[in-house]
């Protein structure tokens, strides 16, 4: 298996916080809570998947760089509830935040 680069590590390693906190959603929006479950959407994401065709894994790995260009920070997040007012923003996560933004 050919190795990964340090974008595809960086796409896993993100994932991967993101499930440690709770945060990753599978694409039902269920909260993930199986670890093997999270290897396999980090791989899927990175397009490093033993399951797919290279042109899937490339396909999948350019999905992923479309989207982390869009995706905001918890930090402009917050902002924009701090502009709203929205009540209770400071122990919000950045999945919370961005569902009390209605994003």
């Amino acid at each position: 298996m050919p190795r990964q680069s340090d974008e595809q590590k960086n796409i896993v390693r993100s994932v991967m916080h993101d499930f440690k906190h709770g945060e990753l959603e599978s694409s039902s929006g269920d909260t993930v809570k199986s670890r093997k479950q999270a290897i396999a959407i980090a791989l899927h994401e990175a397009g490093a998947s033993n399951q797919e065709s290279p042109a899937a894994n490339s396909r999948n790995l350019l999905r992923t760089r479309q989207a982390g260009d869009r995706q905001p920070t918890r930090a402009q997040l917050y902002e924009e509830a701090k502009r709203k007012g929205i009540n209770g923003r400071s122990r919000m996560s950045k999945t919370e935040l961005s569902r009390a933004l209605s994003r």
